[in-house]
C-alpha cells in the first residue's frame, strides 16, 4: 500500500492497537525484525496490527529524489502518525537503529501506548560526530559542502548534523524496552545505558550479540525478548 506515497506494508489481521515500525539505516520496511514483531504481535492474545514504511531512499523508493536527511524522514514520520490516528485506537512503536533516534525525535509529545527499541541509536549527535572523526570530516567542511559521502554508502549532511545539535532528545515519556547487542559498535553501551537510566527504560543486552540482529541466535533473543517484555502473553 501507500501512505500519501510513502511505501508501506500492513501487517496482520484487523486489531484495535498497532505498532508503527520504524527501520533502521540500510533497511526496509520489511526487514525480518519487522516481520518478526509484526507476525507475534497479531496472535490471537496478543492483537496488534504493524504498519511498517520506507525511509526515504530505502525499499521501495531507492533512487527517488529526496534524500535521507533527518528532516525528511521526521516528516514521513509525522504523516505516518496522522494515519494511524485515524484507523486504531491505541498505537504503539517498535523502532531499530535510526529508526529508534527518528522516533524520539518525530514523537517525544506523542501519547503512545508502549515502545520497543532494538540497537536504537539514542545519540545522533555522537553517531555523526564519530562518523565524521572516522572519515576525518571537519565541521567546517560540512557545512561548506552541505554534503559528503562516505565509503560506507552513508552521506553526511550539514542539516542534519546543525538539526541534531539544536534539538538533542530531552523528553520521552513513553514506557519503553530496549534490546541491545553486548557487541554493538555503532552507538556504545554506556550511552544506552545512561539513556535507559535518564527515562527509566527497560534494558537487556544480548551476549555476542552485534548491531544487526540477523543471525539464528540474535533473532531468537529478539523473540525472546518480545516475550519477556510483555507483547506476548502465553
Amino acid at each position: 500500500m501507500e501512505i500519501e506515497n510513502i511505501p508501506a506494508l500492513l501487517w496482520g489481521w484487523p486489531a484495535d492497537k498497532v505498532i508503527i515500525a520504524v527501520h533502521g539505516s540500510q533497511s526496509s520496511k520489511g526487514d525480518d525484525p519487522i516481520r518478526i514483531m509484526a507476525e507475534h504481535a497479531n496472535m490471537i492474545n496478543v492483537g496488534y496490527q504493524t504498519i511498517s514504511f520506507d525511509l526515504p531512499g530505502h525499499g521501495d523508493r531507492k533512487g527517488e529524489d529526496t534524500p535521507c536527511t533527518v528532516q525528511a524522514c521526521l516528516a514521513d514520520l509525522a504523516t505516518i502518525m496522522d494515519w494511524a490516528r485515524k484507523h486504531w485506537q491505541s498505537v504503539s512503536l517498535f523502532a531499530v537503529s535510526l529508526g529508534a533516534y527518528l522516533s524520539l525525535t518525530a514523537y517525544s509529545g506523542e501519547a503512545l501506548d508502549r515502545a520497543w527499541f532494538l540497537s536504537p541509536l539514542v545519540d545522533m549527535r555522537g553517531t555523526i560526530e564519530n562518523m565524521m572523526d572516522s572519515f576525518g570530516v571537519t565541521g567546517e567542511q560540512l557545512q561548506r559542502e552541505q554534503a559528503v559521502a562516505t565509503p560506507i554508502g552513508q552521506t553526511l549532511y550539514w542539516d542534519d548534523y546543525a538539526y541534531v545539535l539544536e534539538h538533542p532528545v530531552s523528553q520521552w515519556t513513553v514506557p519503553t524496552e530496549i534490546l541491545y547487542g553486548e557487541k554493538d559498535d555503532t552507538c556504545e553501551r554506556s550511552t544506552v545505558e545512561a539513556f535507559a537510566r535518564r527515562f527509566s527504560c527497560g534494558l537487556e543486552i544480548v551476549p555476542e550479540g552485534e548491531h544487526y540482529f540477523h543471525t539464528p541466535e540474535q533473532l531468537q533473543a529478539f523473540v525472546a525478548w518480545i516475550k519477556q517484555t510483555g507483547l506476548w502473553k502465553e
